[in-house]
């Protein structure tokens, strides 16, 4: 088989996950559900998959790419100020949504279930993120140090794992809340991303 061939049977097999996880749970789907949304037999998706967590951990790392480029768009901007950059860092999480509901609920598991090739591979798009959004930083703030780079990125990138839980609220945990006693100030995704960006940027 040609690599490329086994790049785009491989795309068909994650595509159908992704289609699959916009109306059902982690837990629910299956390599046998997976397998009747493509041209493959369930036993031929161990051909490119051990586990279904890798399936998972190969959708976290395409949205990871997908980012990327948006980070790129928001990187070759000529300038920006600080509540300018927070706003279209906000934007790009916002259309990330797949990316922030797996790694705040799911990434653990993915990881654990996984080949050392395919975390390995989810890595080196995780740390080509991590080195866009901190050459933004060193591109449009003269005014941070090293330093003060370091602790963005150190603090941002878990920072990112919080948000989905807080901005995706379902009908169960707000009655839940209000049982509790609880006031909660509902915030949308953006509203919660570019909160904690300009806090951490200190505007």
């Amino acid at each position: 088989m040609s690599k490329e061939t086994e790049i785009v049977r491989r795309e068909e097999i994650i595509n159908a996950c992704e289609e699959l996880y916009k109306t059902t749970s982690f837990n629910e789907i299956s390599i046998k559900l997976i397998s009747e949304k493509t041209t493959f037999s369930r036993p031929s998706i161990y051909n490119y998959f051990n586990t279904k967590e890798e399936i998972f951990l190969a959708l976290v790392t395409k949205e990871y790419y997908r980012w990327i480029e948006d980070l790129n768009k928001i990187y070759n901007k000529e300038k920006l100020s600080k509540e300018e950059f927070a706003d279209e860092l906000a934007h790009s999480l916002e259309k990330r949504i797949n990316l922030l509901k797996l790694i705040s609920v799911n990434m653990y598991e993915m990881e654990e279930n996984s080949s050392v090739e395919c975390v390995t591979e989810f890595k080196v798009a995780y740390g080509k993120t991590i080195d866009i959004v901190k050459n933004c930083l060193i591109k449009f703030f003269k005014d941070m140090n090293d330093k003060e780079v370091e602790k963005f990125i150190y603090t941002f990138f878990p920072f990112m794992i919080g948000i989905y839980p807080y901005a995706v609220v379902t009908d169960k945990k707000r009655e839940a809340m209000k049982k509790a006693g609880i006031h909660y100030e509902y915030y949308s995704l953006f509203e919660i991303a570019n909160m904690g960006i300009k806090k951490m940027l200190g505007v």
